[in-house]
């Protein structure tokens, strides 16, 4: 009996000691390295990147995870959002997302942007013209102050460098999450949002590992 219950024991202990390593996000399955390097804005800080879509429903479903997820990060982790650009047909909605940062309309029109998008459905994500009516209308703002932010060298400049960024990331998808400019994880390789959010936890902690 005390043979049987050694042998039952080890098989246990093996068990959960394998159980434990696969549950360990693995490089080349649940993430990656980036393409090449991202300079981060801060190398003393470890720096998350979302890069996502408006038009994308994967992103519009990702988006209350992503939210509650940053306000419980550690001090030393910054966010950010950076639209991703791999078409020129996405440019409408990147271009709408400086925009509202331009105009200090971030935090009030973030998420109804995305719930015009896909719940209402009332604005095509690809149409520029129909973006600038809808912050207009949402905002109260003057048209015009609201095209000028859309045709901004500003604008234009934050648009080159999120193709650049998207491209450096190899990323093919959204919503993806660049950690520290070095690592990549995505809905696609993680299968769900909670596993995203711990495959980038992981990460996190790997990037401050390395700064010590």
């Amino acid at each position: 009996m005390k043979n049987l219950l050694a042998v039952l024991l080890l098989f246990f202990t093996v068990n959960t000691m394998a159980e434990g390593a696969s549950s360990v996000p693995q490089m080349g399955k649940e993430y990656d390295q980036t393409t090449q390097i991202i300079a981060t804005a801060n190398p003393a800080k470890i720096e998350v990147i979302e890069l996502f879509w408006y038009g994308c429903s994967h992103c519009y479903n990702f988006e209350p995870t992503v939210t509650s997820w940053v306000k419980s990060l550690s001090k030393d982790v910054t966010f950010k959002r950076v639209p991703g650009l791999p078409n020129p047909s996405w440019a409408p909605m990147a271009k709408t997302h400086y925009a509202l940062e331009a105009l200090g309309l971030t935090e009030k029109l973030h998420a109804k942007l995305f719930e015009a998008i896909h719940k209402q459905k009332t604005l095509d994500p690809t149409n520029e013209l129909a973006a600038i009516d809808w912050i207009t209308k949402e905002s109260g703002l003057n048209r015009k102050k609201v095209q000028e932010a859309f045709n901004s060298f500003s604008t234009s400049t934050q648009l080159n460098r999120a193709a650049q960024i998207f491209r450096a990331s190899g990323a093919t998808g959204v919503p993806s999450l660049v950690i520290d400019g070095k690592y990549i994880t995505s809905l696609s390789t993680t299968n769900s949002n909670e596993e995203l959010v711990r495959v980038a936890n992981y990460l996190i902690n790997q990037a401050r590992n390395a700064k010590k």
